[in-house]
C-alpha cells in the first residue's frame, strides 16, 4: 500500500491546480491549496473531503517573500513537512499582453515574482527536509513558452524558461537523492486564464476564438486541466523515482520537442 504523503498545490484554486489537487487526493495524498482566493481555496477543499479525502486551504500571495514562510510552518505544524511540492501558481500572458518595446515593467517584475522567484523560494525551504527523509517529489509547471515563445509575452516566456532552468539546476543537485525534480509543460489549455488570450489574439489576428481553439493542437482542441493534472499525479508517485530532470509537454502535439 503507497504511504500517504503531504502535497502542496500553489494556484489551487481554478485551472490546472484545482485539477492536480483533486488528482493527487484520488491517489491518496493529503492536499495543502493555496491561492490568493480562499473562496475558490474552499470549493476545492470541500470537493476533496467530499470524497473521503484530507485537504488544507491556505490562501496567501506568494509575491511576498514572507507567505512562503508563512505558509511552510503552518503545513509543517498541522501536517508535517512538504513530501510533493507543485509549483503551480504564475501570472499568465494573458493578464497584460503587450508588445516588448511597450511592456508595464510593473507587470515584469511580478510576473517574475510569482511565476519564479516564489517556486524557487518553496523549493529552497523544503527541500532539506526531503533530503533529510530520502524522498520527495518538486514539480514545476512550466509552459510549451519555456521551449517556444509566446507573442506579446515577454515576461511570461522568460519566467518559463526560468523555472524550466531551475527545475534543471535542482534536479542536478538532488541527483541520487530519493527526490525527483520535473516540469511539466502544458500547451494551451482550457482554462479561464487563456480564454482571455485567445479572446485578445482573435482581436490581433482578426478571427475567430474558435479558430485558434481548432488551431491549439493538433488534437483540434485545447488540452485539459485534467490532462495535465494525471502527468503532474504520475510524476509524485512512488513508481515515477526514474523520471528526473525531465520536461515533459502536455500539448497535444503542438510542440514536439
Amino acid at each position: 500500500m503507497a504511504r500517504i504523503r503531504t502535497a502542496l498545490v500553489t494556484g489551487a484554486g481554478r485551472g490546472i491546480g484545482r485539477a492536480t489537487a483533486l488528482a493527487l487526493a484520488a491517489r491518496g495524498q493529503r492536499v495543502v491549496v493555496t491561492a490568493r482566493s480562499m473562496d475558490e481555496l474552499q470549493q476545492v477543499a470541500a470537493e476533496i473531503q467530499a470524497v473521503g479525502g484530507s485537504a488544507l486551504p491556505l490562501a496567501d500571495d506568494l509575491a511576498d517573500p514572507a507567505a512562503i514562510e508563512r505558509l511552510i510552518e503552518r503545513i509543517e505544524s498541522d501536517w508535517g513537512p512538504v513530501e510533493v511540492l507543485v509549483n503551480n501558481a504564475g501570472i499568465g500572458s494573458s493578464e497584460r499582453p503587450m508588445p516588448l518595446v511597450e511592456f508595464d515593467d510593473t507587470f515584469w517584475e511580478r510576473t517574475m515574482a510569482v511565476n519564479v522567484t516564489a517556486p524557487y523560494r518553496l523549493t529552497k525551504r523544503v527541500l532539506p527536509g526531503m533530503l533529510r527523509n530520502d524522498w520527495g517529489r518538486i514539480i514545476n509547471i512550466a509552459s510549451i513558452n519555456a521551449r517556444v515563445a509566446s507573442m506579446h509575452g515577454a515576461a511570461y516566456t522568460v519566467s518559463k524558461h526560468g523555472l524550466a532552468g531551475l527545475t534543471k539546476a535542482t534536479a542536478k543537485e538532488v541527483e541520487g537523492t530519493g527526490v525527483t525534480a520535473n516540469a511539466v509543460c502544458p500547451g494551451v489549455t482550457a482554462t479561464r486564464l487563456n480564454d482571455k488570450r485567445l479572446e485578445y489574439d482573435a482581436q490581433r489576428l482578426a478571427t475567430t476564438v474558435e479558430e485558434l481553439e481548432a488551431q491549439a493542437s493538433p488534437l483540434g482542441r485545447r488540452v485539459t486541466p485534467e490532462e495535465v493534472a494525471h502527468t503532474v499525479a504520475f510524476l509524485a508517485d512512488e513508481l515515477a523515482s526514474a523520471v528526473h530532470g525531465q520536461m515533459i509537454n502536455v500539448c497535444g502535439g503542438r510542440v514536439v520537442q
